[in-house]
């Protein structure tokens, strides 16, 4: 700091240099006087070096040309009344300004005398100091233009709504950026702004950013003058500030504002929480805490998601923004100000007092100032920003792109109302505010997983057990061999076998019982296998497990609830198709029926057209009947006798047979074993037929009793009853005379026969084989 701004006569100063090196290298001229740095500063150094924590509380003056500093030494002592004196040189190697009487005592003997000494000018005369008064230094000009040419740019900013009370976005990724008037690959910070209502957040944010303007408004009413959350561009710091609505205001949905705080949070690179109280209230620290805790929870996951989802340059930091407290008060002291304890230590006593930890935050600063007469100063709080702003080793600057989507993400991730409008007193992020509003019919859990999970194909997941309710039957059963195999396969007790046919199965039914059918293992029970002794398949072969019961769910298949409507599906369609053709119902479904069960060797119904003995030819009301030897077709006269035939399957009674047949009976000398066991899943059938036919007239009296009660009366449980369906659950147009209403055997809603067109195997409701399904649920992927 030697050698600037000399005149020709050596060691002179003709104008005042700047005495640091901190910006400008020393080669600037002078624009303040810091009392305690001892030195005159040039704007950049002045702003660059009380910008540091430890030196921003220095006194500074503005200074003139021909200015000449105060003696470093003297301080007005010395018994001259306390006057301080000016300094007439400058000693470069010890880097003080002197007056006379300093030199002369310092530096007139021993090795200071070699000391390069820089002469000051003398002070100015009287009638000079009003012209110097008058003059404005060039520094100053300079500053004085840079904040004209700022307020013209900021004439032209204004903000903008962001998110609505609601949680919707107002603007699109487009219209977002048009709105910022920034361009689209600038890279960007975000400053956020958080506190109770009325403690003038948007004042704060036009004083620190944009130079008192209003560019959110601010209101002297006592409704609050910010609704949703409004943006705005700073174009000098390159930065998005975002106001927010006040905390503990009286508005409605306060669980859907309070959430939306967050999701603003999480986007940000720097919060400012504003107070205005005397002294930290326990809000302020138990929002700060809860807000941590909530981030880390549901907003971390959420924001890598994101960054895969979207295939983000800019990876979105885990960690969150920097906090700054910042404090105005009117008469208390500022937190810390008498320097017994650190600041951050004060804070950090306060969080854990409430058993709040902000772990979520790279930092929690905090910024105070005493306002005993206004305005504000906010010159503090703007360079405590600007240096936050700098760190780029947290988070970095991103693209306004990379701001919208991840916005857009959490909003769309967490909406909706919130059950009951919870009011949460204990905690301001509570889980309910993020995590999956269902709860379990049976027992009432709620869902841990995140809000609109079922939008990702993620099912519905609970903290705790369940238990088993009469109601929703909610049990299961897992097949036991393939469990200790390592695999856990469900099995669904049914009718039948899913190899067996309709008719075929339905027999076995009437016969041995439900049957429980494993993918990798085949029928492993029937429920009467045995004449006696059977054992509960929970003991033998399967496991239970009780599941949860969410809403919308199909349920839980634990019966054999379709089976009569499965028997009334083929009966209702004959007694349909013989009432068009104008046949006697009773004698054709009986027919039907036993073309449908007939064991393999008997001739079908449809092709006996005379008595295979006397050919006499059988008219619509004639029984026709089959010889169980033979397996044709004869009048009651022609097969009248009875005799054992247990080669055919049909055991040691006697059954009918035709006359021909029962001549021969005495000429057969043992029992043909190969036919018993080709034949026996025939008989069996027939065997249940003959039992189903003798009643069967209860059900072909359908044409004389209304269709609806034998409905109801074989309606699997999960189907919508008849009476509560008006409409076509698809197309939604109302059911008349003309319209028939249809049951989709896999959903169980009410359809027309427009929307119901395909048949397909429904397993996981007993169906296996082509039945009704609605056109919503054959286009579901894979298995029904």
């Amino acid at each position: 700091m030697s050698g600037h701004g000399l005149s020709s006569e050596k060691g002179v100063y003709t104008s005042l240099i700047c005495q640091e090196s901190y910006a400008c290298g020393g080669s600037e001229e002078a624009a303040f006087e810091c009392d305690e740095c001892k030195s005159l500063q040039c704007v950049r150094c002045e702003l660059a070096i009380h910008r540091q924590e430890r030196l921003k509380n220095h006194d500074r003056v503005q200074i003139g040309p021909g200015q000449v500093p105060y003696c470093d030494n003297c301080k007005g002592g010395n018994g001259d009344n306390g006057k301080r004196h000016r300094s007439v040189v400058r000693c470069q190697t010890c880097k003080v300004n002197m007056c006379q009487d300093c030199q002369k005592r310092t530096h007139s003997g021993g090795s200071k005398k070699k000391h390069q000494l820089i002469s000051y000018p003398p002070p100015p005369k009287p009638a000079e100091v009003s012209s110097v008064q008058t003059s404005v230094p060039p520094a100053v000009q300079i500053i004085d233009e840079t904040k004209s040419q700022r307020a013209k740019l900021l004439e032209k900013i204004s903000s903008f709504l962001l998110v609505n009370e609601n949680e919707e976005m107002q603007v699109n990724e487009s219209s977002f950026i048009e709105s910022l008037s920034c361009k689209p690959d600038q890279l960007l910070k975000v400053v956020s702004i958080f506190g109770n209502t009325g403690e003038g957040k948007s004042h704060t944010l036009n004083h620190t950013f944009f130079m008192g303007r209003e560019v959110f408004k601010t209101s002297p009413a006592q409704e609050s003058c910010t609704v949703g959350v409004w943006a705005a561009f700073d174009p000098f710091r390159k930065v998005v500030v975002i106001d927010t609505e006040g905390l503990l205001g009286n508005s409605s949905k306060q669980g859907q504002r309070t959430r939306l705080l967050l999701k603003v949070l999480a986007i940000s690179d720097l919060i400012i929480y504003r107070t205005h109280a005397d002294r930290l209230h326990d809000d302020l620290f138990k929002f700060l805490g809860d807000a941590s805790d909530a981030y880390l929870k549901h907003f971390t996951k959420e924001l890598k998601a994101t960054t895969a989802r979207c295939g983000l340059d800019v990876p979105l930091s885990t960690l969150g923004p920097a906090v700054v407290i910042f404090h105005e008060t009117v008469h208390t002291k500022l937190l810390g100000s008498d320097k017994s304890e650190s600041v951050d230590r004060l804070l950090s006593e306060r969080f854990k007092k409430l058993s709040r930890f902000p772990e979520a935050f790279s930092s929690v600063q905090y910024w105070g100032t005493q306002t005993l007469s206004p305005p504000t100063d906010f010159r503090g709080l703007q360079n405590k920003l600007e240096q936050l702003l700098d760190n780029n080793a947290t988070r970095s600057p991103r693209t306004p792109v990379v701001i919208f989507k991840a916005l857009q993400a959490l909003s769309e991730r967490f909406n909706g109302e919130i059950a009951g409008e919870l009011v949460a007193h204990s905690c301001f992020f509570p889980d309910e505010y993020f995590t999956c509003s269902s709860l379990c019919l049976s027992c009432g859990s709620g869902c841990k997983n995140c809000m609109n999970h079922l939008e990702e194909a993620v099912c519905h997941e609970a903290k705790h057990r369940c238990r088993y309710s009469v109601q929703f039957d909610n049990r299961i059963y897992t097949c036991k061999a393939c469990y200790e195999g390592g695999k856990e396969v469900v099995v669904v007790p049914k009718t039948s076998a899913s190899s067996d046919s309709p008719w075929m199965g339905l027999a076995k039914y009437a016969w041995s019982g439900y049957v429980i059918e494993c993918p990798n293992c085949g029928v492993i029970y029937r429920s009467r296998q045995y004449w006696y002794g059977n054992q509960d398949p929970v003991d033998t072969v399967v496991r239970t497990e009780i599941q949860h019961v969410w809403p919308g769910s199909e349920g839980f298949l634990k019966d054999n609830s379709n089976a009569a409507q499965r028997l009334l599906d083929g009966v209702n369609l004959v007694a349909q198709s013989v009432s068009e053709l104008s046949v006697k119902p009773a004698k054709a479904v009986t027919s039907w029926l036993t073309d449908q069960i007939a064991p393999a060797y008997w001739k079908p119904n449809s092709l006996i057209l005379v008595c295979h003995k006397c050919r006499t030819v059988f008219q619509d009301n004639d029984t026709k009947h089959h010889c169980r030897a033979c397996g044709e077709g004869f009048c009651d006269g022609c097969s009248s006798k009875a005799v054992p035939v247990p080669e055919r399957g049909w055991g040691l009674a006697p059954v009918r047979v035709c006359d021909v047949c029962f001549e021969q009976r005495a000429s057969y000398a043992e029992v043909l074993e190969a036919e018993l066991e080709e034949e026996e899943g025939g008989t069996l059938a027939r065997k249940v037929g003959e039992a189903v036919t003798n009643t069967i007239g209860v059900v072909v009296t359908a044409i004389d009793i209304p269709l609806g009660l034998v409905k109801d009366a074989a309606r699997p449980a999960y189907w919508v009853p008849d009476q509560d369906i008006l409409s076509c659950h698809n197309c939604q147009r109302e059911f008349s005379a003309k319209l028939s209403k249809h049951h989709c055997r896999a959903c169980g809603q009410g359809v027309c026969a427009e929307c119901s067109p395909e048949r397909r195997p429904v397993p996981s409701r007993g169906w296996d084989h082509p039945v009704r399904v609605c056109t919503s649920c054959n286009q579901k992927p894979g298995e029904l």
